[in-house]
C-alpha cells in the first residue's frame, strides 16, 4: 500500500482529476454543513489523510481510519487523528458522527454492503454518508487492476447499496463526463495491450505536462460548476450522497 499512497500523495496536490474531485465535493459538504463549523466528520479509508486536512477540516473535527501502516505513519507526522481499522468493522461507536465519507475505496472493499451499513451505523440520525466510487464496467483498465477493484457502479447499483444500509438517497450523480472520451480511449488501449505486459503501477496518477494538466483542470472544474445545475448523463465516477433517517 505504501507504493500506492506515495504517488497518490503527489497527485492529490496537482493532478487535474483531484481538482475536479474537490470542485465537485466541496459544495456538497458546504451544503450539508449549512454554515456550521462544529461537525464531527469521519473519512473511512482515509489513505494519505489529505482529505482530512483540506476537504473535511473546515467544517469541524475530522477523524479518519485506514488499514495501511503507511497511513498511520503519515497521520502521526501530520498530527492527524487517524485510527487503524477496516470498513467492515469501523473502530468508532454508533451514532458518533454527523458526516461519514469514503472516497474511491468502496469499489475495492470485499463486502460493500457491510461497509456502507457500518458507515450508516456510526452516523447520527439525520446525518450524511458521502461516497465517491468508480463507475461503469466498460471503464476498467490498469487503474482497476492496480487498486484491486472488485466492481464498478451504476446509479441503479448505488441506489440498491443505499437501500440495503437503510439510507435515503439525496444525490447520485455522474462525475467527469467532460473527460469520459479520453478515459474510455486510454482504458480500451490498456485492455487491448494487456496480453503484452503486466501493469505494475497506476499510470493514471502521473501528473500530465503542466500546460495539459492546467487545461484539463479548468475543464473538470468547469464541469463541476455546471453539474450543480445540469446533471451529467454519464461519467467515470459516481457521487453518492445519502441521509440517515
Amino acid at each position: 500500500m505504501a507504493d500506492l499512497l506515495e504517488p497518490t500523495a503527489l497527485a492529490e496536490r496537482n493532478h487535474f482529476w483531484f481538482h475536479g474531485f474537490r470542485a465537485s465535493f466541496t459544495p456538497v459538504l458546504q451544503q450539508i454543513a449549512g454554515g456550521r463549523r462544529d461537525l464531527r466528520l469521519l473519512d473511512c479509508g482515509c489513505g494519505t489523510g489529505y482529505n482530512l486536512q483540506h476537504l473535511l477540516r473546515p467544517y469541524g473535527r475530522a477523524f479518519g481510519f485506514d488499514l495501511s501502516e503507511d497511513s498511520m505513519r503519515r497521520g502521526r507526522e501530520a498530527h492527524l487523528p487517524i485510527a487503524r481499522g477496516n470498513m467492515h468493522h469501523i473502530p468508532f461507536r454508533s451514532k458518533t458522527f454527523d458526516v461519514a465519507t469514503s472516497f474511491d475505496v468502496m469499489q475495492s472493499v470485499p463486502d460493500d454492503r457491510s461497509a456502507v451499513r457500518e458507515m450508516a451505523r456510526v452516523v447520527k440520525p439525520g446525518g450524511y454518508v458521502v461516497l465517491n466510487v468508480t463507475a461503469l464496467e466498460v471503464l476498467r483498465g490498469d487503474h482497476s487492476d492496480v487498486w484491486a477493484e472488485l466492481r464498478r457502479y451504476t446509479p441503479r447499483t448505488a441506489r440498491q447499496l443505499l437501500a440495503d444500509a437503510g439510507l435515503q438517497p439525496v444525490r447520485i450523480a455522474f462525475l467527469f463526463a467532460s473527460i469520459l472520451p479520453m478515459v474510455l480511449g486510454v482504458r480500451l488501449a490498456q485492455r487491448l495491450s494487456r496480453r503484452f505486459r503486466h501493469p505494475m503501477r497506476d499510470e493514471d496518477l502521473q501528473v500530465p505536462a503542466a500546460p495539459v494538466n492546467a487545461v484539463l483542470a479548468r475543464l473538470v472544474r468547469g464541469e463541476a460548476a455546471l453539474a450543480r445545475c445540469v446533471p451529467m448523463p454519464c461519467g467515470s465516477s459516481l457521487m453518492i450522497v445519502a441521509r440517515k433517517p
